[in-house]
């Protein structure tokens, strides 16, 4: 699904009624799971804890803002080639589809400009776009990398994340301190080797 299909299709619009189902839903689950739902501290965690996975998941809303783009800064007539593009660590949290746990940690975002460049904030609001939902690791990179190429038509793409999930930190194996890195790359950096590196040592550099 493109940026503009997600703006022009998708409407989180939640009626009171709704809300007030929902959270008695979440009040009866977590009642069955042993808290107690009438102390002063979680009488109101159902509507809390609704609230916050709303907010979790905004990415489902678009962001209208992507759109604005700049020309490119080369003057016309000057050889060469664009250099990189490299944004980050860009912090992001994102929800695992499979437990709804959360996962989290950093992105490094690049791009060889085309005809046009993206305003430096937009590259937060795309990793954090696609990573305000229901998903998993592998494909917050590759819509990050596809958004990208869709935004400005770049000569190339590189996306790398690495996170830390608590669905294997808290359940399961329980392996505390585990990161997961994924690397995505469009055009030449597809074909570039020494690109690549240039972007994977620059993005370990600038590790938190």
């Amino acid at each position: 699904m493109s940026i503009v299909e997600l703006r022009s299709r998708w409407e989180r619009d939640l009626s009171s009624d709704d809300w007030a189902r929902y959270e008695s839903y979440v009040a009866e689950i977590f009642s069955a799971f042993g808290m107690e739902l009438d102390t002063p501290g979680t009488k109101d965690t159902p509507r809390r804890f609704l609230q916050a996975m709303f907010d979790a998941t905004a990415g489902y809303d678009g962001d209208r803002k992507l759109r604005t783009a700049f020309p490119s800064e080369r003057p016309e007539g000057v050889e060469g080639q664009h250099q990189q593009i490299i944004e980050g660590p860009i912090s992001f949290f994102a929800l695992c589809e499979h437990h709804a746990l959360p996962f989290h940690g950093v992105a490094h975002v690049a791009y060889l400009a085309g005809g046009e460049i993206l305003g430096i904030s937009k590259l937060t609001r795309l990793v954090r776009l696609y990573a305000r939902r229901f998903t998993v690791q592998e494909r917050v990179g590759e819509q990050i990398a596809d958004a990208l190429v869709e935004l400005v038509s770049p000569q190339g793409v590189a996306v790398h994340l690495d996170a830390a999930h608590l669905c294997t930190q808290m359940r399961g194996v329980e392996e505390e301190g585990s990161h997961t890195v994924t690397t995505f790359f469009r055009g030449r950096y597809d074909e570039d080797a020494g690109l690549r590196g240039e972007f994977l040592a620059e993005a370990r550099s600038r590790r938190r």
